[in-house]
């Protein structure tokens, strides 16, 4: 895992210095057949060394897939005045996580883990048919309307080092409850069911999540719900260390599912709203930040289960982060409460 969180950051630093402008789509093409080829031959190799590789190589392309998809998505979404939609472009990853738990454990059970892998390479080529047909005429539709691109209001660009400073703590936070839910579910005496139907749990709460953050920011702000966002999901992370019970672990994994995905949709809408003449660069900054605290998280949540045999003082600490980038993010709220002229006058 740790591997594939290295390629993730690596790819979003690269993205950030590559000229991916004028070129996206090839990118992105590209970054598609990287991820497919990479997760298949992951289902024919048994060396350790050759799968560390390949999961860092995957890592690259997905994070390359992440920020020029999300670029060409956003874009496109201003343009129609429609940016409140890109809820239904980040849900995606809560079907995936909803299905994939549904279908991997009985497709081990029958065809091993090789099976597995290379069953998931057979979804992706499905999957990026339907993206390389909708590529085909996606920039020439972005270019003809591109002027007319929707006007949201929101803080100066100046603003955006806090919403880096507060992305970042999120991907800390956040991947601690990502990486040990199950586990902890799995360890608690009061948990009478299967560990991994926390999973679901959490894939259920971020399929519908997306939409309804983009909505309440299209009305309340993008700032506001992202600092209402954090929150929520700071209370979710702590909340088994205080109650202790099968509920509360489900009601972790809900509130878990309902808000990671949504804080990462309003993050990157904000982003690219704040920066919308390189959207694909600001995005790949945004997602660097991100990929660091996911890396730093786990290995810190580690080191602090490991030393005091429970995983109390990890949650704790991994909710105290996320509530802490919340904080980081109150000042922007003044921003979207001011008349649009006013605001126009500050940028």
């Amino acid at each position: 895992m740790l591997s594939n969180y290295a390629g993730y950051l690596a790819g979003a630093i690269v993205a950030g210095l590559l000229p991916l402008k004028k070129h996206k789509t090839n990118f992105l093409r590209v970054s598609l057949i990287i991820s497919v080829l990479t997760t298949f031959v992951m289902g024919l190799s048994h060396s350790y060394v050759l799968m560390l590789i390949l999961r860092f190589v995957s890592g690259i392309a997905s994070s390359f897939i992440f920020v020029i998809a999300s670029s060409i998505v956003l874009d496109k979404l201003s343009s129609a005045g429609k940016t409140n939609w890109s809820g239904i472009f980040y849900s995606g990853v809560g079907f995936g996580i909803f299905f994939s738990t549904l279908f991997i454990p009985s497709s081990n059970d029958l065809f091993g883990w090789e099976g597995v892998w290379i069953g998931l390479a057979i979804v992706s080529i499905v999957l990026t048919i339907f993206v390389w047909m909708w590529l085909k005429d996606s920039l020439n539709t972005l270019t003809k309307t591109e002027k007319q691109d929707e006007k949201i209001q929101v803080p100066p660009p100046k603003w955006l080092t806090w919403l880096m400073i507060a992305y970042g703590l999120e991907g800390l936070g956040y991947i601690v409850t990502g990486t040990f839910i199950v586990s902890i579910a799995e360890n608690s005496p009061t948990f009478r069911m299967d560990s991994s139907f926390v999973w679901i749990v959490v894939g259920l709460g971020a399929i519908p999540s997306c939409i309804l953050w983009s909505t309440l920011a299209k009305k309340q702000g993008f700032v506001i719900s992202l600092v209402l966002s954090m929150i929520l999901q700071a209370i979710g992370i702590a909340l088994p260390v205080f109650w202790t019970s099968q509920i509360s672990l489900i009601i972790s994994a809900l509130l878990f599912g309902a808000t990671f995905m949504g804080i990462t949709t309003l993050a990157t809408t904000l982003a690219r709203q704040m920066n919308p003449a390189n959207s694909s660069r600001v995005i790949s900054y945004l997602t660097a930040i991100y990929a660091i605290g996911q890396m730093i998280g786990p290995t810190i949540a580690g080191v602090l289960t490991s030393f005091t045999q429970s995983y109390n003082a990890a949650l704790i600490g991994a909710a105290g982060v996320v509530f802490i980038g919340a904080l980081f993010l109150i000042s922007g709220i003044r921003f979207e409460r001011r008349p649009p002229l006013e605001t126009s006058a500050i940028k």
